[in-house]
Parts: C-alpha cells; sequence; structure tokens
C-alpha cells in the first residue's frame, strides 16, 4: 500500500481502492522528560495498586481465570486433535458446566445432610474421646507419668480446655458461615466472572499471545515465545495434574472409608480432597479425622483406614504424580515444604494453597534468565601480565 505524505506535516493519504480518498493522521508526539514518565510510571503503579487493594475481587477474578484457562487448555489441546478449536472450548465448558451442575444437585446436598448428621452426632463423638482420655491419663497415671498428684484434677483440665477449645471453633465456624451466606450472591457474580474471563483467554489465546509477543522488543521476541511456552507448559501441567491427583485421591479415600463402614464418608473424602491440594501437610491433615472416626468406630477399623490412607499416599506419590505432572516444579521437596511453610506465615491459608504455584513462577524465570544473564566482560582491562 503506498503512502503519500502531506505537505501539511501530520497527515498520510492511501492509495488503493480501499483506501482511496481517506486521511490518516500521524499522532502528535508528546515529549516529556526521564524525570517526568518516571513519576508517571510511579503514579500509574500506585493507582493500579490502591484499585486491587480497594477492590481485590478484581485480582482474584483475574487470577482465578487465568488458572483456569491454564487447566482447560489440556482437554482443549486433546479435543483439537480430532475437531477444530471453536468446537473443543464449547464441549470442555459444557464438560465442566456439567460436573459443577452434578455436584451441586447430588453432592451438595449430600454433603450438607452428612454435615447435618456429624453435628448431631458431635456429642456422643466428644463422650468418645472423653472415655478415651480418660483411659489414656488411668494408664499413664498407673506409671507415674502425669504431672502433679491428683489425676482427676488433671483430667477435669484437659477435658475443659478441650471443650473451651471446640466451643470457640464451633463458633467461629458458626460465625463465619452467617457472614458468608449474604457473600453467596457476590461469590456466583465472581464464579461467573471466572468462567468468562477463562473462555475469552482460550478463545483469544493467539491474540493475547501475539500482543504479548509484539510488546517485546524484536531481538528478544524469541527469547519472549521461549518464557511463554515455558509458562504454559509448567502451569497447564502442575494446576491440571494438581486437580486430577487431588480428585483421585478423594474418590480413593472415600470408597474406602464407605467400604470400611466408616460414617460420613463423602464428607471425608471431600476435605481429603481440598487438603490434598498443599503438599506434604495436606496428607496428615486430611488423613486425621479419618482415622480418628475409623478408629471411634474399633481398633480394626481404624487399623484399616490407616493403612488404606497410607496405600492412597503411595499410589499418589509413587504413580500418579510422577506420571501425570512430571517434572512440572523441578524443585527440590525441602525448597516445597519451606515455601508451604512461608507462605502461611505471610498469607495464612491462601498463602498455604498458593506458595507452590508462586514457585512454579519462580522456578520459570529462575531458569528463563539463568539461560541469558552473563556478566559482561571488562573491555578497558589489558589483561594480566602487562605493565600498569
Amino acid at each position: 500500500m503506498k503512502l503519500d505524505r502531506w505537505s501539511g506535516g501530520g497527515t498520510k493519504r492511501t492509495g488503493g481502492r480501499r483506501g482511496m480518498g481517506r486521511q490518516t493522521r500521524t499522532p502528535t508526539p508528546i515529549f516529556v522528560s526521564p524525570r517526568m514518565a518516571v513519576v508517571i510510571s510511579v503514579l500509574g503503579v500506585a493507582a493500579l495498586a490502591y484499585v486491587l487493594y480497594a477492590a481485590p475481587s478484581i485480582l482474584i477474578v483475574a487470577l482465578g481465570g487465568t488458572a483456569l484457562a491454564v487447566v482447560l487448555s489440556f482437554p482443549v489441546r486433546a479435543l483439537s486433535h480430532v475437531m477444530p478449536r471453536g468446537p473443543a472450548i464449547v464441549l470442555t465448558f459444557l464438560g465442566l458446566l456439567g460436573m459443577v451442575g452434578l455436584a451441586l444437585g447430588y453432592l451438595v446436598p449430600l454433603l450438607v445432610q452428612q454435615m447435618s448428621r456429624l453435628i448431631v452426632r458431635t456429642p456422643d463423638i466428644a463422650n468418645s474421646a472423653n472415655r478415651l482420655l480418660i483411659d489414656a491419663i488411668a494408664f499413664l497415671d498407673r506409671r507415674e507419668l502425669l504431672p502433679g498428684s491428683d489425676p482427676e484434677a488433671f483430667g477435669r483440665e484437659v477435658v475443659t480446655d478441650l471443650f473451651n477449645r471446640a466451643q470457640n471453633l464451633t463458633e467461629n465456624l458458626l460465625r463465619d458461615l452467617i457472614v458468608f451466606i449474604p457473600q453467596v450472591f457476590n461469590l456466583g457474580i465472581i464464579l461467573f466472572a471466572v468462567l468468562f474471563v477463562a473462555a475469552y483467554l482460550l478463545v483469544d489465546v493467539r491474540k493475547v499471545k501475539a500482543a504479548y509477543l509484539k510488546a517485546a522488543p524484536k531481538r528478544f521476541r524469541q527469547d519472549a515465545r521461549d518464557l511463554w511456552e515455558a509458562f504454559g507448559v509448567s502451569l497447564s501441567r502442575y494446576l491440571g495434574g494438581l486437580l486430577f491427583v487431588a480428585a483421585v485421591q478423594g474418590v480413593l479415600a472415600g470408597v474406602a472409608l464407605w467400604i470400611l463402614n466408616v460414617p460420613f464418608a463423602l464428607l471425608l473424602g471431600v476435605w481429603i480432597s481440598i487438603t490434598a491440594i498443599i503438599p506434604y501437610l495436606g496428607a496428615f491433615l486430611g488423613a486425621i479425622p479419618a482415622v480418628a472416626l475409623a478408629f471411634f468406630q474399633s481398633p480394626t477399623t481404624g487399623i484399616l483406614a490407616l493403612v488404606a490412607y497410607v496405600l492412597i499416599q503411595q499410589l499418589e506419590g509413587n504413580f500418579l504424580t510422577p506420571r501425570i505432572q512430571g517434572q512440572a516444579l523441578h524443585v527440590h521437596p525441602i525448597i516445597v515444604l519451606l515455601a508451604v511453610i512461608g507462605g502461611g506465615q505471610l498469607a495464612g491459608l491462601a498463602g498455604v494453597i498458593f506458595a507452590v504455584p508462586t514457585l512454579a513462577v519462580l522456578r520459570v524465570f529462575f531458569d528463563f534468565f539463568r539461560a541469558r544473564v552473563k556478566t559482561s566482560p571488562d573491555t578497558g582491562s589489558e589483561g594480566p601480565g602487562l605493565p600498569g
């Protein structure tokens, strides 16, 4: 397409049939000093930080939609081998909505029912725990392992302390539930927005990638492409594999507890799936209530539940995770454990959940810059052995 610059200095005239007679104006540059550019950048970052602080739902929707798009990219990519990408995206979202509808229509009522039964049976469970505690105190007293000289007083103190802690926990849960009920509508809006963002990212992933590559300097464009691919492989494999492995653990644990006739098997299976998201620590958190309730049934049931849970963990650690997630993280287990602990101390439960994905992102950046950042040679030196 031929462009003829008019003598006006800021106007272009396009040639050809479609552009005949059409005039486009070149934007007039606005020059600012480097100091003013820095001030504008700092003010922009500060304004963005304030908006995210005042409306955290924006960040939740953006990160949640991106994470969901990364997870769904696996089935979309698999279905794209047998059908066009558009129908693959539609079929993937229909499957996701179908699973959500099944959960809301079938699993959620069962969970509410089992939760209600658990609340009703809480006094019986507390009495059973009290009897076990009294037996343990008597056992320790016979061997003179208790502090003080009055085992009954020590037992009453322990029981009272446990009762107070349980009462405080129940009150906090009820208070959180009362606060949560008015937020259900807002939660529904956020979930819809997350699905909306994920759908658009999957549909426009090529446009997003093109805009990302165009923003990179031309000499670094291939490196920017490598960084994009590294993020896609690492995060999609880790997040998708994590959700799949957590679901498998919950299903296997729920079925095993149901076979052993442990009460609230579905509720405990969901709990195990939730705690499985936390590396290392989640395995113990998920096992405690299940094994404890199994031991309340009978010692044999408790031992069988413990054996079943150990077998599930061995299956997860030695077969599922290595084959599904592979080497997506490339981080030593000690670093992962320290990241989980540090995330919990910095941001509580949210820090624990997002510690490992953050570690995966940092690992991708580390590998990217380690292969590219070099120390510039000192061109001013003349080399050793030369007279100064």
